[in-house]
């Protein structure tokens, strides 16, 4: 009997249980159904629909909202079709409550460029590199979309080196840094060159990872200085040969022994930071060293041979 009455207790509980369930339920869905959105509010929503006029988004609420073609994206390499895919997030302003047809009218547009700012700041303290197209060209730049917002890249800063004609840059890919976020004054500018400096620092640190001290070889001089000089030793790697380390002699400055151009032999002696330091003098030492052991190579008998009788001894002539 005791055990009837608990099953009677616990099928009761679950029935009230059950219904707590669907009141909140309820509740959730009078809440939302009751919320004020008026223009100017910023919706997110779930694509629906997607064809050449525009895009139709679910933003739960009693109507769909209905973005126009020309309310989605500035940007001209913007597609609709091949852009926008149903199922996608999308965030949109509220621009009126009712387009006639009892659905709301949006635009991706303003809400991007209301949301966009604060996350291009972000990716400018990141150092976010972004890849693009080029979508326009203007007088001593390029435009670049990012976020949907207008970027500007200028001349100097599209290669390492300044760039008189941009024409060959239109609908080109790049990748760019963002350098300038102004919100107030609607001000995105980029970068491409940092971004190639970056690279060029990152693939000449390899490069020097490779490089073994103690080793000895050629280079150019590129550069005189009153402290030293830098020699190319190849590869785009350079070193500096302290003023110290260029000759057995004090001197004075570097010129009095050297010229930029001169083909001069190195010792690697040091690498700090992915700086390397050169010795000609010490590169001079292995070299005799080197020198002095050859000398002493051929041998008879444990004796160095040091005349030319004994190198044609035992020489039979015909």
């Amino acid at each position: 009997m005791e055990m009837e009455n608990n099953k009677v207790t616990e099928e009761k509980e679950a029935e009230v249980l059950q219904k707590e369930e669907t009141m909140e339920d309820y509740k959730a869905e009078l809440e939302a159904s009751y919320r004020q959105i008026k223009p100017g509010d910023i919706v997110t929503g779930t694509v629906i629909d997607v064809d050449e006029t525009g895009v139709t988004v679910d933003f739960d609420y009693y109507a769909p909202g209905k973005i126009a073609a020309d309310q989605m994206s500035d940007d001209p390499n913007f597609n609709i079709l091949t852009d926008v895919q149903k199922g996608e997030e999308i965030s949109a302003t509220v621009v009126k409550t009712d387009d006639g047809a009892g659905n709301f009218v949006l635009s991706k547009k303003d809400a991007t460029d209301e949301l966009a700012w604060d996350k291009l700041e972000q990716m400018k303290e990141e150092k976010t590199v972004i890849h693009g197209m080029v979508g326009g060209i203007v007088n001593k730049g390029v435009i670049m979309y990012v976020e949907g917002i207008r970027g500007f890249i200028p001349s100097s800063k599209l290669e390492l080196t300044y760039v008189e004609d941009t024409t060959p840059y239109l609908n080109k890919e790049i990748d760019a840094v963002i350098i300038t976020v102004d919100k107030e004054q609607k001000r995105l500018v980029l970068s491409a060159k940092d971004v190639l400096i970056q690279n060029a620092i990152e693939e000449k640190n390899k490069k020097i990872e490779k490089i073994v001290v103690g080793t000895v070889v050629e280079g150019t001089v590129e550069q005189l200085m009153d402290y030293g000089a830098f020699v190319d030793i190849g590869d785009g790697i350079s070193g500096l040969v302290h003023i110290s380390q260029i000759a057995d002699r004090r001197l004075t400055h570097p010129k009095q022994v050297l010229k930029v151009g001169d083909k001069v032999k190195v010792k690697i002696t040091k690498i700090k930071d992915n700086k390397i330091s050169l010795s000609i003098k010490e590169a001079n030492e292995v070299i005799n060293k080197e020198v002095e052991e050859d000398r002493f190579d051929y041998q008879e008998k444990g004796k160095a041979i040091t005349g030319l009788g004994d190198l044609l001894k035992g020489i039979q002539l015909n």
